[in-house]
């Protein structure tokens, strides 16, 4: 028998009308990715209500088109996710952010966040988008994951920010050129 996670995940991007069905979900994961010590702005201690407003609160960017979120589900229910902030600004309308790229512990070291990414960069580039950017804990696994699959570094802030502990981490910021 094969473990659930895994099986071949579909990834899927979320609908207005299907976010809110995803949220429990999501929050699920993010509480998951928190506890596993990832410094991805939240503090310990860290529940799932919390995790789960927090979705919540994205969800007038995803009605108005300016958040995608795609989501990887298996049989134990959403593994990983991604998201792509559109910006804001109108001389930035050729720049997106790769921002909250989430696997499950369980279903880490099998390529879902290498798919995630690439199916995020696809959409951004058939989107219209030129520039993608992001940022992430220095010498953490999604900064090794980004430098293997192209992303430029572009600078390192020391003790940018807290881990779920507290502790302050370096971040770097990376760049890709994409469409």
């Amino acid at each position: 028998m094969t473990h659930p996670t895994l099986t071949p995940t579909p990834i899927t991007r979320l609908s207005p009308e299907t976010f809110d069905a995803g949220v429990p979900g999501l929050a699920d994961l993010l509480t998951d990715t928190v506890a596993g010590g990832s410094s991805l702005g939240f503090v310990a201690p860290f529940g799932r209500e919390e995790a789960a407003a927090w979705w919540r609160a994205q969800r007038p960017a995803v009605a108005d088109g300016t958040l995608d979120i795609w989501v990887a589900e298996s049989l134990a229910g959403i593994t990983g996710t991604i998201s792509l902030a559109h910006p804001q600004k109108a001389n930035g309308r050729h720049r997106a952010e790769i921002v909250k790229l989430l696997v499950h512990r369980t279903a880490r070291g099998q390529g879902l966040g290498r798919t995630l990414l690439t199916t995020a960069e696809q959409f951004a580039a058939r989107s219209g988008f030129r520039l993608l950017l992001l940022d992430t804990e220095t010498a953490g696994p999604a900064d090794h994951l980004y430098r293997r699959t192209g992303w430029t570094p572009y600078g390192t802030v020391p003790s940018y920010a807290a881990d779920p502990g507290g502790e302050l981490r370096d971040c770097t910021f990376f760049y890709k050129e994409v469409g």
